[in-house]
């Protein structure tokens, strides 16, 4: 088993102290410089490969540094395959010289980005109860994503893990996959686990440009860092064996959870293109996008953003994402983790399919029952209960004190503050604060036998991996239990734990899950979708704990929650698409899922936000994910090369700045000022509406011929026409176009108000989300 290394491999420490020269550590920093029209050489006839391209950054940094060697020593990344540009350690000066440069586009700093199943697929429809596959499952008619080839900008997989440990059912690698395997700390791949790199040029250059040193990098992360594609974190395992893991009985956390872990394309490829550790820095992530489209993935997985909407000149994901879509390359993205406000959501390009996070109908109990025999429902991972239901002698932790503790601090049960010997063979009553795991560890070092974490204030609870059996309860129930051990000669109590499923209403929007409407460009309706995302068992590192660097535990799967989980969900159901669809584009893919979702709970009721209100497209965006309904839209709102750039044109970027995404030469077209609600979105948002407006959308049939009626439900306020009311389609990949006009209505307000569009043959139902805002929008969510 593989333990934590707590020192950097020599090779990148040597990386780190070449860029530490006394005098440059203030002054220099870490840069992505990104160049104009180059398309490598195709202009002229010829390719040309990475040394000749590395040879041309060369030059041209050294026209600012005055010397060809000094600028070979600043370079780290050169990227020579789809990404013109490269990244290199500048001073404030030499990115004033290479940002006036006639070939340099933009210089932009190196930034950072943050990291953002056993149940689910069942609740999605995929499979039954007890592992049934039915006949109109996505799962058989897309082979279970047989062959198709997913990539995951991540922290890296731990290779050894079961989920990816199915390359005996695996057969020939395809033939179009034209990429590598790093075998650096002992890593191998197989027929499943086909490709894996690792980028951290730009980790190191950010790291030694602040002048921080080694120890400190390391001592800050919860994993050591070591220079290979092997996840030290967990996160990246987690995501990729989420979107195309093998099939692996048994799987559970604790025993909670307990089934078939599986991915949503479980018979997928998989490729691993570390760019996190953790941290994850531009420069990095735009050499693994270079990379990965190289190498020949088909789905693109990144469960990473900023802290906000960036700029899409200056942001690396949707600068690399628009070179992935561009070669037909599915990006799939989390939305970020920043909700419920308003405004929070991430990866915002058109290009890119935005996933949010949503419940699924189980949760895990942990119950307490008294001596008296009153029992109450907490939550808790740790399933494991007191021998053949036994009662146990109940105390507080205030009970247990050390003879040099204070009150607070053993009430809390702090591990320094409780007293051993009081502790072994009981269950204590703690209350809920600090790091709750601690304490659970504490009182199991101690012999106590569980854990009651008691709730002071009406705050949420969220079951986590414990040591003891333990069970987190309400401040009702906790006021309760406390009143029973006050009152009671000698309490007593037991814990048992238990996986419900089905009793819940689901899905409900995670209240983390980062919400619109779009800062950057509010006329196009991000997140796209919503998929599960709470309590999501999966593979992941058995460098760490469940719980964090001071979890001794090693275990093969844990639960973790995030739009993380929910992003790679979406990925594999995009597998399955492109198993089923290869012809179709990254577009009619993301149309396929919004056009088909659903806006409604397992109970048939509107799905709600965490706090109990109806959710809203700036929630969930066109639903929650119907991976069977999506294989067979009917028809899809595609959108093409053309399409990307005019947006950008329509946005305002120049033909300098539009050089960036594109290497020809681009003129926008002569009415650039085209409304963005008009891009043929699946979606459709208007906004400051102050008068009567009429967008244009174009379906392509992507079904059988068939004839199609529009059906508006109009958002409080707003009229809304359809002209033609009826699309008649009489063969495949047919296009036709209609018009939606919006028209304020008096009294209607200046909120944000929803409706939908469908289009219905009677047997499929296109829907589209319908947005508007009046002039001066206030909107405030919550």
């Amino acid at each position: 088993m593989k333990t934590a290394v707590t020192v950097f491999p020599s090779v990148l420490v040597l990386l780190l102290l070449s860029f530490q020269t006394p005098c440059a550590l203030a002054a220099r920093k870490s840069y992505v410089v990104y160049l104009g029209r180059n398309s490598h050489g195709v202009s002229k006839g010829t390719v040309l490969n990475g040394v000749e391209m590395s040879r041309t950054y060369h030059k041209l940094l050294a026209s600012c540094m005055k010397s060809k060697e000094k600028a070979k020593q600043a370079i780290f990344y050169s990227y020579s395959s789809h990404i013109n540009g490269f990244a290199a350690i500048l001073e404030d000066e030499q990115v004033e010289q290479l940002s006036s440069h006639p070939e340099v586009v933009l210089v932009s700093p190196n930034d950072e980005y943050e990291l953002q199943t056993t149940r689910t697929w069942e609740f999605m429809g995929l499979e039954e109860s007890g592992g049934n596959v039915p006949d109109d499952s996505i799962w058989k008619k897309a082979r279970f994503g047989e062959d198709a080839i997913i990539g995951n900008l991540d922290t890296g997989v731990w290779p050894e893990s079961p989920s990816f440990a199915c390359s005996d059912t695996m057969g020939d690698i395809p033939s179009r996959w034209k990429g590598s395997c790093d075998t650096s700390d002992g890593f191998k791949c197989n027929k499943k686990l086909i490709g894996a790199k690792y980028f951290n040029k730009g980790f190191s250059a950010a790291a030694a440009t602040t002048g921080r040193l080694v120890p400190n990098l390391t001592a800050a992360a919860d994993a050591s860092i070591t220079a290979s594609a092997r996840d030290e974190a967990g996160h990246g395992s987690h995501t990729l064996s989420t979107a195309g893991g093998c099939f692996v009985p048994n799987a559970n956390l604790l025993g909670s959870a307990n089934g078939t872990a599986k991915g949503g394309s479980p018979k997928a490829r998989l490729a691993t293109y570390k760019v996190c550790w953790p941290s994850c820095y531009a420069a990095d992530i735009t050499a693994a996008f270079d990379a990965a489209i190289q190498d020949g993935v088909d789905i693109l997985s990144l469960s990473l953003g900023s802290s906000g909407a960036r700029e899409y000149s200056s942001d690396s994901i949707a600068i690399g994402a628009f070179h992935a879509v561009r070669n037909g390359i599915t990006v799939v993205c989390s939305a970020g983790n920043s909700g419920p406000y308003a405004s929070t959501v991430t990866n915002v390009a058109p290009w890119i399919l935005t996933v949010g996070a949503s419940t699924v109908d189980r949760r895990f109990v942990s119950s307490v029952t008294l001596g008296n025999g009153e029992q109450y429902k907490g939550f808790s991972f740790h399933t494991n209960t007191s021998p053949a239901k036994q009662l146990y002698p109940l105390i507080r932790g205030v009970d247990a004190k050390s003879a040099d503790a204070d009150d607070s601090d053993a009430k809390y049960c702090f591990p320094e503050a409780l007293d051993s010997s009081k502790v072994k063979g009981k269950v204590v009553f703690c209350m809920r604060g600090g790091s709750d795991v601690e304490k659970s560890q504490g009182i199991s070092q101690a012999g106590g036998v569980g854990v009651i974490l008691a709730n002071s204030f009406s705050t949420s609870i969220s079951p986590q991996a414990h040591f003891v059996p333990t069970s987190m309860v309400s401040k009702q129930d906790s006021d309760s239990i406390a009143s029973y051990i006050s009152t009671t000669q000698s309490p007593e109590a037991y814990l048992s734990g238990e996986t419900e499923i089905g009793e819940v209403v689901a899905p409900v929007m995670a209240s983390f899950s980062s919400v619109g409407p779009n800062r950057l460009t509010s006329e196009i309706l991000k997140p796209d979708i919503t998929a599960p995302g709470m309590y999501i068992l999966a593979a992941y590192t058995e460098s760490v704990g469940p719980t964090g660097g001071g979890d001794n535990r090693r275990l093969p799967f844990n639960i973790i929650s995030g739009t993380s989980m929910s992003c790679p969900h979406v990925t594999g159901i995009a597998g399955l698409l492109k198993t089923i669809h290869p012809d179709w584009s990254p577009a009619a893919i993301r149309s396929a899922i919004m056009t088909t979702a659903t806006t409604t709970s397992n109970k048939g009721e509107a799905i709600l936000t965490s706090s109990g209100s109806n959710a809203t497209p700036f929630n969930y965006g066109a639903g929650h994910v119907q991976p069977n309904k999506a294989m067979d839209p009917g028809l899809v709102y595609d959108l093409n090369l053309t399409d990307h750039l005019n947006f950008l044109c329509y946005i305002g970027y120049s033909s300098t700045q539009i050089s960036m995404f594109y290497d020809k030469s681009y003129q926008c077209p002569a009415k650039s000022n085209t409304s963005l609600s008009s891009i043929n979105y699946p979606s459709i948002t208007v906004t400051e509406l102050s008068g009567e407006i009429t967008l244009t959308r174009t379906l392509k049939n992507v079904g059988t011929p068939g004839t199609y009626t529009a059906t508006v439900r109009a958002p409080t306020g707003i009229s809304i026409g359809v002209e033609p009311e009826t699309l008649k389609f009489e063969k495949s990949n047919e296009e036709k176009s209609f018009q939606i006009t919006l028209k304020p209505e008096a009294t209607a307000g200046s909120e944000y108000v929803f409706g939908q569009l469908t289009w219905s043959d009677g047997v499929h139902n296109v829907t589209s989300p319908i947005t508007v805002s009046r002039a001066e929008n206030r909107v405030q969510l919550m």
